[in-house]
Parts: structure tokens; C-alpha cells; sequence
């Protein structure tokens, strides 16, 4: 995570938004109030994605368990014909 001020995001705006976006990165953007993040609109998206899933607890208990079996290794994996 990289931290600006606000003059200097400000001053370079459009660097920093291509930054975040080609880097994956995010930006804490500081003023002498309070703080802001910047982020890419696809890694927000993924962020409220994953927020949107795990509100089911049915969902959030098959995904931890789905996570489980990757990490352990106890996957089983399908071929899956899909037509041209």
C-alpha cells in the first residue's frame, strides 16, 4: 500500500488512478482530517463481491470448506465439454 497527501494526488491524478489500476495497488490518500483510499474499480468490485457471498452463512460455511479442500489438496476436478 503506497500513502500520498491529498496535494499531491491532487497534482498527479491521473498517474495515480493508472497506477493503481496497472499495479493492483492501493493508495491511502492523507489529509490532516482524515484519510482516504483509492482503489481500482475492478478490485473493488472483487472486494464487495466477496463481502456480497460471505453475508449468507449457508454460502460463507460451503466457501471456508470449498478453501479447506484446495488448501489440503482433496479437490476433485471435472472436464467440462462446453460446445463451440
Amino acid at each position: 500500500m503506497i500513502t500520498k497527501t491529498y496535494s499531491y494526488v491532487q497534482k498527479h491524478l491521473e498517474d495515480m488512478i493508472h497506477k493503481v489500476n496497472e499495479d493492483c495497488d492501493v493508495v491511502t490518500i492523507t489529509t490532516k482530517d482524515c484519510n482516504a483510499v483509492m482503489m481500482s474499480e475492478d478490485r473493488y468490485n472483487e472486494i464487495m463481491e466477496t463481502l456480497y457471498l460471505q453475508q449468507n452463512p449457508a454460502n460463507a460455511k460451503h466457501l471456508s470448506k470449498s478453501i479447506e479442500n484446495l488448501e489440503r489438496g482433496t479437490v476433485k476436478t471435472k472436464d467440462i465439454y462446453i460446445p463451440d
